[in-house]
């Protein structure tokens, strides 16, 4: 009988908002080094966006869909941060980094933007990019406040070893 209501609740709480991130395991990508990406890299990162209504207006959609903000900071002259970028549009990774995060890629330009949205959230200042901060929407905290330059080293990283750093956050 016990063992009955547990499986109630379980699957009751997988219906809840933000329940899928508890079990969101990283996906198996097919790539297995950057040599498997897409050129030219991606250059994501524009100058002329409003960087804090970007990262605002991705929280309220995150309170709503119960999904975690994933704030990449960097810039288009960075090789670390455009094969990162890359490594989020292949196929097999963009499903699961939009069930799972809502993306919001900040520009940095020459370390002279953007430098005090970091500290909005209790990060200490960019030394250097990318730099990643995953937001708890609901607490408007970091999840990985010690861990901001986990992917810094994205042109030496498999993709891989990127998605199992970001599942470390989802759970």
């Amino acid at each position: 009988m016990i063992r009955g209501a547990g499986l109630v609740l379980a699957l009751a709480a997988l219906a809840l908002p933000g329940a899928a991130l508890a079990q969101s395991a990283a996906p198996r990508l097919k790539a297995r080094s950057i040599a498997h990406l897409p050129l030219p890299l991606p250059a994501p990162y524009d100058s002329s966006r409003d960087a804090r209504k970007d990262v605002d207006a991705a929280i309220a959609r995150a309170r709503q869909s119960g999904k975690l903000v994933l704030v990449d900071f960097g810039a288009n002259w960075c090789v670390d941060c455009r094969v990162l970028a890359g490594i989020f549009e292949l196929p097999d990774m963009r499903g699961w980094m939009a069930r799972n995060f809502e993306l919001v890629q900040v520009d940095i330009g020459q370390f002279d933007s953007n430098l005090d949205l970091p500290r909005r959230f209790g990060a200490a200042s960019l030394e250097a990019v990318p730099a990643i901060l995953i937001i708890d929407p609901k607490t408007g905290k970091l999840r990985n406040p010690k861990d901001v330059m986990g992917l810094g080293d994205a042109r030496i990283m498999q993709p891989q070893q990127v998605a199992d750093w970001l599942a470390r956050w989802t759970k």
